[in-house]
């Protein structure tokens, strides 16, 4: 067992999270011949969320590489282990910025949800998350870790990026969380007033880039072969979801035949009567 690290740069979007998604897949049995055929979905219990969440920081990891030159990306920096990560950390011009990638739209287990969010209270779908605690926890803990060697530095912003929300509500801005829809969240941050200087963004990027600045974890399956094997799984996901969904519209049509059928057959009988 080695505790060599890739630098935080090389990490993917949702690495720690598809780590511990094809670990579990590795002891889920699989499916049988007839629940593939009737669109059983691969994903063990435990692995759907992950998956799920796994797809949200995707998607956010995708629209922050659109981010131009002067920004720096980084995913899935571990704090904690494989157990807890920050999904993305951004630093730029506009500052640094811890992003937690919250997945709540059609595909999700919250069923394309309502967000609703107050000044210190986030809902999903009527029912209270710690979204917004969990988010001022990560930025406070890299803005302390930041300010050990440049202690002058603005504090770090926390922000709750919604994935395909059915609806965002925001009645009264939380204190210190953003929370934006992620579609906007590149054209948000490109806007904000400068508060760094391009030194500042070097010095801040080459101290999160640095495996020795966080907590140190074993060395996992190389990160494309990690992504290789769930665009596998993904792709066997959606397969079934393609199979529920015909299998639903021929179930469908064989009740409006049936419909059909005996509304004709009544007609004959009500002539012939």
């Amino acid at each position: 067992m080695t505790m060599d690290s890739p630098t935080m740069r090389q990490r993917l979007p949702a690495q720690s999270v598809i780590e511990q998604l094809l670990h579990e897949q590795g002891r889920t049995p699989p499916l049988s011949w007839l629940a593939r055929l009737f669109g059983g979905s691969p994903l063990g219990v435990d692995g759907r969320p992950r998956y799920l969440v796994a797809k949200g920081e995707i998607t956010v990891g995708a629209l922050l590489e659109a981010l131009p030159p002067e920004w720096t990306v980084f995913h899935a920096i571990p704090v904690a282990g494989r157990n807890s990560d920050i999904d993305h950390l951004v630093v730029g011009p506009g500052g640094i910025f811890t992003i937690d990638s919250t997945c709540h739209g059609g595909s999700t287990r919250h069923g394309g949800a309502d967000v609703w969010v107050g000044k210190r209270v986030m809902l999903v779908a009527g029912q209270k998350v710690p979204h917004l605690r969990n988010s001022e926890f990560e930025a406070e803990r890299v803005t302390n870790l930041v300010r050990e060697r440049m202690p002058l530095l603005t504090p770090v912003q926390p922000v709750i990026a919604l994935v395909d929300p059915r609806r965002l509500t925001i009645v009264d801005r939380p204190e210190q969380v953003k929370v934006i829809d992620a579609q906007d969240l590149l054209r948000w941050l490109v806007k904000l007033h400068p508060v760094l200087s391009a030194g500042e963004v070097q010095e801040v990027s080459d101290l999160v880039d640095s495996p020795a600045t966080w907590c140190p974890i074993e060395q996992a399956a190389a990160a494309d072969d990690l992504m290789d094997r769930f665009t596998v799984l993904d792709g066997q996901v959606r397969s079934a979801g393609v199979r529920r969904v015909l299998w639903a519209l021929v179930g469908a049509a064989t009740a409006i035949g049936g419909t059909i059928s005996l509304l004709h057959a009544l007609e004959v009988i009500r002539l012939a009567g």
